[in-house]
């Protein structure tokens, strides 16, 4: 790519992006699901959102104007989402499981220290699909923040043929975050007892997109 169709494209995507989403936001009627218990809890200590990465697009909804920080790739698809995530309100840092992924995750327990919630989507950037990685797991051992499995599915929707079959909401759909029973990494834990719990994050994530997008299905029109 050119260098200046390079820059018109990287100051003009994220943009268009934010406000297509903004615009989206506005037709839509949410609804969250189970997701007392970490309402109550952040707005007394930090905690760490697991997100599949198909289920992304909303993201930035389920924070609720709290301070949240990503994890981003350092490819250009992840600069236009850090520089859209920016005009959401959401802080990035950059790194991934292949590059400088022990920088990523660095930035993100200072990140936490600062002051953010942590928002981690544990089967990217690419896959495979609905596989918890164990950094997530690791990240919060460094942090003791609780781990937040939280997933949404919509009455309407598209979902691309990508390798996530990324899931975008469309207009006038109604949209139900699941936020599941939180788990807990001690620092004392085991690799063992890690693997274990890496395990039931990845069931819970399962079990919660499941049961969403089939309660959510029953609401939608013939």
């Amino acid at each position: 790519m050119a260098p200046l169709f390079e820059r018109l494209w990287l100051a003009s995507v994220p943009r268009l992006a934010s406000a297509a989403v903004a615009a989206l936001q506005r037709t839509l009627r949410v609804e969250f699901v189970g997701a007392g218990e970490l309402f109550e809890r952040w707005h007394r200590e930090r905690v760490i959102l697991a997100f599949w990465h198909n289920r992304v697009v909303l993201m930035p909804l389920a924070a609720q104007g709290q301070p949240v920080c990503i994890l981003i790739s350092y490819s250009r698809d992840g600069e236009l989402a850090a520089r859209a995530l920016a005009r959401w309100g959401i802080a990035t840092v950059r790194g991934s499981a292949s590059r400088a992924g022990a920088s990523g995750f660095l930035q993100l327990v200072r990140a936490y220290r600062q002051g953010y919630h942590l928002a981690v989507v544990p089967d990217g950037p690419r896959g495979p699909r609905y596989q918890v990685k164990k950094g997530v797991v690791h990240l919060a051992k460094a942090t003791g923040a609780p781990l937040f499995p939280v997933t949404y599915s919509a009455s309407r929707f598209i979902q691309l043929q990508s390798w996530d079959r990324l899931l975008i909401p469309l207009p006038f759909a109604h949209v139900r975050y699941y936020v599941g029973t939180p788990l807990c990494v001690a620092r004392e834990n085991t690799e063992e007892e890690m693997e274990q719990i890496r395990t039931e994050l990845e069931q819970r994530l399962v079990a919660l997109t499941d049961r969403a997008d089939r309660e959510t299905a029953r609401r939608r029109p013939d």
